[in-house]
């Protein structure tokens, strides 16, 4: 979580919203992404994409079977869509998103019966940091 956090930082640093990812498999990390939506004009570009496509493209496969994903933010639908796709097997999260998240909040995507594939969930790493980073960004925004 060490590496997405510091992702989240840099992308807060560069005027994004601060939210990192990493994807690792056996201890070995494959991809790190950071928000890049406004640098990328790409509404794709959230953290766990950016990290999701290093990874696979590492790989040469669009399958990131026995792959975990670390992220500073509960993933939104997109994303959560992406890793049911993607065959993760493990998702680890900082912060939940009680708005725009849809692992344990809204649409609950990995408990719908069309959703073919849903990794286990670890909720709360490095939550406090996560959301401190957040906080912090948002606070800036509005002063």
């Amino acid at each position: 979580m060490r590496l997405a956090l510091d992702a989240a930082a840099a992308a807060a640093r560069e005027g994004e919203v601060p939210v990192g990812a990493v994807v690792t498999r056996a201890g070995e990390v494959l991809g790190v992404g950071r928000n890049r939506m406004r640098a990328d004009s790409d509404p794709t570009a959230h953290a766990e994409m950016v990290a999701m496509r290093a990874a696979a493209a590492k790989l040469g496969d669009c399958r990131l079977d026995g792959c975990d994903l670390w992220v500073t933010l509960e993933p939104c639908a997109m994303c959560a869509g992406a890793m049911a796709l993607a065959r993760i097997g493990r998702l680890y999260f900082g912060a939940a998103d009680p708005k725009g998240g849809a692992v344990l909040h809204g649409p609950r995507l990995f408990s719908q019966p069309t959703c073919h594939h849903a990794p286990e969930i670890y909720p709360g790493i490095g939550e406090g940091e996560a959301g401190e980073l957040l906080r912090d960004f948002f606070r800036a925004r509005r002063t």
